[in-house]
């Protein structure tokens, strides 16, 4: 391309004089100048751009490891759990007759700690005995006549339930009492 670009051809021929005037040195100067200026933004822009997928990109790596390693503070906390149970397992097999106490002590403290464990991770029991029966939380699995128990009310509880936080993990199995049949009138 030639250096002597004219105001001709830079306006579309739209200037004043009928002749095409070449530019001048420091026109010519200014115009390399907003080249140079626009060819780095252009640079810049593409950097930016690229910086923003490699973002992008590691933000859902990192991502997909918080969900893969989600459950990590959970089970550092049930870890020594499972360590008492298997401790309590080995005295259990090693146990004399009159150490039946000592062991049901342990397993009750084990117990204990599973619960507290679970607990502070967001598990709340659900315990409908004596409740009006919901079927959001709870399971029915049979009913049974009671006349000392309201229609409609939990009247055992066979399994109980479970919810984290607001989330029903496992609804609570129960029997529903109903009213009692009418006996029969007797015929004399």
């Amino acid at each position: 391309m030639s250096d002597e670009l004219t105001t001709g051809a830079m306006d579309g021929g739209q200037a004043g004089s009928s002749a095409s005037t070449p530019l001048s040195a420091t026109e010519l100067d200014d115009l390399r100048s907003k080249a140079a200026k626009a060819d780095e933004h252009w640079d810049r822009l593409l950097r930016q751009a690229a910086d923003f997928e490699n973002f992008k990109k590691r933000a859902a790596r990192d991502r997909q490891e918080d969900i893969r390693y989600a459950n990590k503070g959970l089970l550092d906390k049930l870890i020594p759990v499972l360590d008492n149970f298997e401790m309590a397992m080995a005295a259990a097999n090693n146990a004399q007759a009159g150490n039946a106490d000592a062991l049901k002590t342990g397993v009750n403290m084990i117990h204990g700690q599973f619960r507290a464990a679970l607990m502070e991770a967001g598990l709340e029991e659900l315990d409908a005995t004596g409740k009006p029966f919901d079927p959001n939380w709870q399971e029915a699995v049979s009913h049974q006549e009671s006349a000392s128990v309201p229609e409609g009310q939990v009247l055992q509880q066979l399994r109980k339930g479970y919810k984290l936080r607001d989330r029903l993990l496992r609804p609570a199995t129960v029997i529903v009492s109903k009213k009692p049949a009418p006996e029969p009138a007797a015929t004399t």
